[in-house]
């Protein structure tokens, strides 16, 4: 077992998504995960039926323990949803900065609650982003961070670019929710732009994929891979996690991380 990744997020009660699909994904991929818990979700495959906030400052309490003792390769954030565990989250980060840091801008739930407060979306772009060493937001969360629509993969590209002009370091911008035969996820940074692929697949049972990359990268950058090498091999897993979805549940259901697959 190698690489130590600090996972800030929410919890899910489903078991899909947030904390939960974090811990499974680091420990599948071979590394350990210590974890800093934001909000308490009573959450199921049909949706978020209730948010229980935990406060900031104890949340940089859980952050600093477990760097201090354990330490971390890498960190990864999810769910934040508010202006003041953004900036809060944004203080510790900003003290470890030689520590790897993947940042998944959760905004909505995979049914549609919101999970980041409107006062947040400042703090996050202007305070957190600027930190992170990728970012991987959704084409939703991409339109809202840019202001573009985007449909195509050249939409996305373009997407990419202006994040890039923004300020982030690299970008892994997902196309999952395009809809189209073959799905695009591009990731692109300073040295250049890479398309991968993936064929649509018709199921219901896709809750908790951008938790699940977001840490596999991670997992990754804590294992000493390169960005490139950890999308490359977060994507695959993923692919397979969904390939093998064991088909919990009436709405949105969870991946199999203990999917069998090949790097």
């Amino acid at each position: 077992m190698r690489g130590r990744v600090l996972v800030v997020a929410g919890s899910d009660s489903g078991g899909g998504a947030g904390i939960q699909a974090d811990i499974k994904t680091v420990m599948a991929l071979g590394g350990f995960a210590t974890t800093a818990v934001t909000a308490i979700t009573a959450q199921d495959t049909l949706g978020v039926h209730g948010v229980f906030p935990v406060p900031p400052a104890f949340t940089q309490l859980q952050m600093c323990r477990v760097l201090h003792d354990i330490g971390a390769d890498a960190i990864k954030t999810g769910m934040l949803a508010d202006a003041a565990t953004v900036e809060a989250v944004s203080e510790i980060i900003a003290g470890v900065s030689e520590i790897p840091f993947v940042l998944d801008p959760v905004m909505v739930a995979k049914g549609g609650h919101p999970l980041l407060g409107g006062d947040a979306m400042s703090s996050l772009k202007s305070v957190l982003m600027p930190l992170a060493s990728v970012i991987t937001p959704n084409v939703p969360e991409a339109e809202t961070l840019t202001g573009l629509e985007i449909r195509t993969l050249d939409d996305q590209l373009r997407a990419a670019a202006m994040l890039l002009r923004m300020g982030m370091r690299a970008v892994l911008l997902k196309g999952g929710h395009m809809q189209k035969p073959e799905l695009t996820d591009v990731l692109a940074s300073a040295d250049g732009v890479t398309i991968f692929r993936a064929r649509h697949r018709d199921t219901r049972h896709t809750h908790g994929t951008g938790c699940t990359l977001a840490s596999a990268i991670a997992t990754g950058l804590a294992q000493g891979m390169t960005l490139h090498d950890s999308v490359a091999r977060a994507h695959a897993y993923v692919q397979a996690a969904i390939a093998q979805a064991p088909g919990y549940g009436a709405g949105h259901g969870p991946l199999n991380h203990s999917a069998h697959w090949e790097e």
